[in-house]
């Protein structure tokens, strides 16, 4: 078979398993369709989370940046695995234990009044569909380039195989789809990552062979042929890192932080039976997750060498079919700068402006780049998105190994999408119309509620999987500075401080989600040519904001906690509840 048909078997057959666990594990109330009934095996939901969690930023962008940026590409690995650590010890067993279904719920009870609750809803829904705009335009890439299917059509099917296990499973139906997802997705990341290990240094490990030598007979170890074949191009050594230590530290925290306050990860563990399970499936996830994390950057290493060895230098006529059809949907380009012929590979931008491309074709069927950059020697435009799904095809790999990975990227972006989209709806349905604007309404209106809410969030995921606003990595690191901003530290201090009242974390969730929405928005959409180092705030990035956002919303929160009144006794019992293991006696509040 071809790599189109089996790219349409392997896409087929997960789809219909996925669609056949939704109509399996079809959600009966309120409590299934929002954490599964409880119920799930501290196994089952390790790999849920692991699903959950890596998205299509880890399975198809992750790579493609530290394939990029090398050694400062690093910050996503350290910041989204460290992350998940504080999440798992600091806020994971202490929600299980206060028992309720979503994160505005918590913060809701906790800081007593629906005013908290409608901000959490607030920062919630912003983080959200910021998140889920990265995972449809990753659904997109993958239908347009291997189902030879438009990029609108491509997300109209993934929103369709959504809205079936979503809104007809809820929690229940996504947390066993997820278990599917999870086995196809990592599958999917391995084969062809120890293929590739293979061709290249004969190590079948990734891990080890990103520390192993080349298989040429040179003895050179791998990282040290990348370095010295991006100096001879003029590019900087893959192992040195151009980014200043504050912005590296920010970048680092932000997505630690961020991760640890991202209301689709933290309703995972609502779904096991005690807390003690809530302890062991994070344990769980962390090593399933570890498996893709830790392969990572082998798969972004060795990626950059094979996108050299294939393309640099080499005549356009040659090009292998793989190159023509990522130029085909806009995600590779290039201009004959200097009419040799030769694809020509350098440091700078190929272009000026945003990536566009003519309409007609070049002299040699190239598609021509719109604006050329008269002072760079660049012809090549790469997209970062294209390198983990085109390794497989640039290593000349089998066609099922390319179908595979197509299957696991859809799989990625979908599991997340599905979490999100739940997390949508179930703060619309409980919190807002439940607990707030309609509270006599019955269990089964508010499920019909929730069924409603998570059809129209699909709706909005649609249009921003069509119109996304950044590449897929870029904007999730943002929705990461959006939740370290807003969510996690009105839940860490929910959770360890008895002083933090409802008027200082209201105030400084607002303070924090309004600044670093705004610093964002100016420096990427705004004023985008001053997003340089020098225009920065203490040298931070928009995407380490986020560290600056927390500070100033632990900073407001507790100043205006100390001029306000203090916590209810009823709430620091509450707090002393969560917090104390259980048959310990619970201290009296005072």
């Amino acid at each position: 078979m071809d790599v189109k048909l089996l790219t349409y078997l392997f896409v087929g057959l997960s789809f219909a398993l996925y669609i056949g666990i939704a109509i399996w594990s079809r959600a009966a109330s309120t409590r299934e369709f929002y954490v599964a009934g409880g119920h799930v095996h501290p196994i089952a939901n390790g790999m849920a989370t692991a699903a959950d969690w890596m998205s299509a930023a880890s399975f198809i962008s992750m790579a493609g940046i530290i394939a990029f940026m090398g050694y400062d590409g690093t910050v996503y690995l350290m910041g989204w695995t460290g992350g998940y650590v504080v999440l798992a010890l600091l806020l994971a067993p202490y929600l299980r234990k206060f028992g309720e279904f979503t994160v505005p719920d918590f913060i809701g009870s906790r800081y007593y009044g629906n005013t908290a609750r409608v901000v959490a809803v607030i920062c919630l829904i912003v983080v959200s569909f910021t998140y889920v705009a990265g995972q449809m335009r990753g659904v997109g890439i993958v239908f347009s380039q291997f189902l030879d299917v438009d990029i609108t059509l491509g997300v109209v099917i993934g929103m369709a195989v959504v809205f079936m296990y979503a809104v007809l499973g809820g929690m229940k139906g996504i947390t066993y789809t997820q278990v599917a997802q999870y086995c196809v997705l990592i599958f999917a990341y391995l084969v062809p990552a120890i293929f590739i290990s293979m061709l290249i240094t004969g190590v079948p490990i990734p891990q080890f062979g990103l520390g192993a030598a080349v298989a040429d007979g040179s003895g050179v170890p791998v990282l040290q042929r990348l370095d010295d074949t991006l100096a001879e191009l003029g590019f900087s050594p893959y192992t040195e890192g151009a980014k200043s230590t504050i912005d590296v530290f920010a970048i680092t925290m932000a997505l630690m932080i961020g991760t640890a306050g991202l209301p689709h990860v933290i309703v995972r563990f609502f779904t096991v039976p005690k807390v003690s399970d809530a302890r062991k499936s994070a344990g769980y996830a962390l090593l399933f997750i570890a498996l893709l994390y830790t392969t990572a950057p082998a798969v972004g290493a060795f990626a950059r060498l094979n996108f050299i060895d294939t393309v640099h230098d080499n005549a356009y006529s040659d090009t292998a079919p793989w190159f023509r059809s990522w130029e085909n949907i806009g995600l590779i380009g290039w201009l004959d700068k200097n009419g040799d012929g030769a694809i020509q590979y350098a440091p700078g931008a190929p272009f000026e402006g945003a990536p566009s491309f003519a309409t007609e074709r070049g002299p040699q069927g190239e598609r021509l780049v719109v604006n050329p950059a008269t002072d760079s020697a660049n012809e090549v435009y790469v997209d970062r998105d294209i390198m983990v799904l085109a390794n497989p095809e640039i290593a000349a790999l089998p066609p099922w190994v390319i179908a595979l990975v197509a299957a696991g990227g859809l799989a990625a972006a979908l599991s997340t999408a599905a979490g999100l989209l739940l997390v949508i709806s179930t703060s619309v349905s409980h919190d807002l119309i439940k607990k707030t604007l309609a509270r006599g309404i019955s269990d089964r209106q508010e499920l019909l509620y929730a069924r409603i809410a998570a059809a129209l969030a699909i709706g909005v995921a649609g249009y921003l999987g069509i119109n996304p606003p950044g590449f897929v990595a870029q904007v999730v690191a943002f929705a990461f500075g959006l939740a370290a901003a807003s969510l996690f530290p009105a839940i860490l201090m929910g959770i360890f401080s008895l002083r933090m009242n409802r008027e200082g974390a209201v105030s400084g969730m607002l303070v924090g989600l309004g600044f670093t929405f705004a610093y964002i928005v100016y420096f990427k959409f705004v004023a985008p040519e001053l997003n340089t180092a020098e225009h920065w705030w203490f040298g931070i990035s928009p995407e380490g904001i986020g560290t600056l956002g927390a500070a100033a919303n632990f900073a407001t929160a507790f100043a205006v906690s100390a001029f306000t009144r203090p916590v209810p006794a009823e709430v620091q019992a509450l707090v002393h509840r969560i917090r104390v293991p259980r048959g310990v006696e619970t201290p009296h509040a005072h």
